[in-house]
């Protein structure tokens, strides 16, 4: 008799435990398993060092009791912190299943030292990530939460009709150039999308090769000149951070807008203030910041009638959450039945 498989399904508010219990219930229909539900809060310091694995990192005493328990095989997770502590004293534990683009919340090295699997869920937000993209950055170039605010927030419809002037209204994305600093899962769908629009899209990812929509431009630099609005999509590295500064900003036409729904990092926040208080830049949409949660004291909450802010919500969608949830049930099912797992890191 098949031996069955023991999951703790240690999800949170945006993974639900049920969709993770769900998902597997469909994908192991012919192999016995039981599940634990935990369901995690959110962590005090969000997307922390790998290193340290700060996710959920109050979480941790909850997990490994849930885990010795129940004598779990299998952890599928959003944001537990697998520790090396977590590993050390949950000996069944053989593979982990984190419900997002990469396994930050996972010690790898202890986790390859105890010969435990780590699995992750690429591609689960990219939809989710380029429609928000588009949204801000339509949301920037026609002040729209700037006129919702004087008509919803202060009932004053005279002070928003002001944006009915040549002075103050915005621009249309048809015949705009705008620049796309990277051309992965997400920047290629915002492409596709711009170009339905009819922007002129350009694109510089120097790791991308192929065919492309929009035109593909040698040099960073030659994209910031040639761009009204510019949006990143690059990868968080050594080498990209802080890769749009002061430089960079200075390099775009006069009145640029910035849209970054990517990685805070990326963009050099003082110099991106300074650019606001000039007019060098005249608008930006930021999702995501260098420090999260975006501190009390932050320049930018003195820029607002030129921002649009946002909380780190671009890959939250309620088909993220079910997407993250079949993808990872899926590499369970792959691991039930020793066939290779798909999205192993190692």
């Amino acid at each position: 008799m098949t031996e069955t498989l023991r999951v703790v399904a240690a999800g949170d508010h945006f993974v639900l435990p049920s969709l993770i219990t769900s998902a597997i219930a469909e994908e192991l229909r012919e192999h016995p398993f039981t599940v634990s539900e935990l369901t995690l809060g959110w962590p005090l310091e969000p997307f922390g060092p790998v290193a340290e694995v700060e996710e959920a990192s109050d979480a941790e005493d909850e997990l490994i009791e849930a885990l010795r328990s129940s004598r779990s095989q299998v952890l599928v997770t959003q944001m537990g912190p697998v520790t090396e502590h977590v590993l050390t004293t949950c000996p069944d534990l053989r593979l982990v299943v984190v419900c997002r683009g990469g396994p930050v919340n996972v010690n790898l090295e202890a986790a390859k030292a105890h010969d435990v699997r780590v699995c992750f869920a690429p591609g689960r937000n990219a939809a989710a990530t380029a429609e928000f993209t588009v949204g801000m950055m339509l949301a920037a170039l026609r002040r729209i939460p700037q006129a919702h605010e004087l008509l919803a927030g202060q009932g004053n419809w005279e002070a928003g009709a002001a944006y009915y002037t040549y002075e103050h209204s915005g621009l249309e994305l048809e015949d705009l150039p705008v620049g796309l600093v990277g051309y992965g899962a997400v920047g290629s769908r915002v492409a596709r999308v711009l170009c339905a629009f009819g922007a002129r899209v350009m694109v510089y990812d120097p790791y991308v090769h192929g065919e492309i929509h929009g035109l593909r431009v040698a040099t960073l630099d030659e994209l910031l000149r040639r761009s009204q609005v510019i949006t990143l999509h690059a990868r968080l590295t050594a080498e990209t951070r802080g890769l749009i500064g002061a430089r960079e900003l200075a390099l775009l036409r006069p009145g640029a807008v910035v849209v970054n729904v990517a990685r805070g990092p990326l963009l050099d926040e003082d110099a991106l203030c300074d650019a606001l208080e000039s007019g060098q830049v005249s608008a930006a949409a930021l999702d995501t910041y260098t420090h999260e949660p975006l501190p009390a004291a932050s320049r930018l909450f003195g820029l607002t009638d030129r921002l649009v802010l946002t909380p780190h919500l671009g890959g939250a969608s309620r088909s993220v959450a079910e997407k993250a949830a079949r993808i990872a049930a899926e590499e369970v099912g792959r691991w039930a039945r020793g066939d290779s797992l798909a999205h192993q890191l190692g």
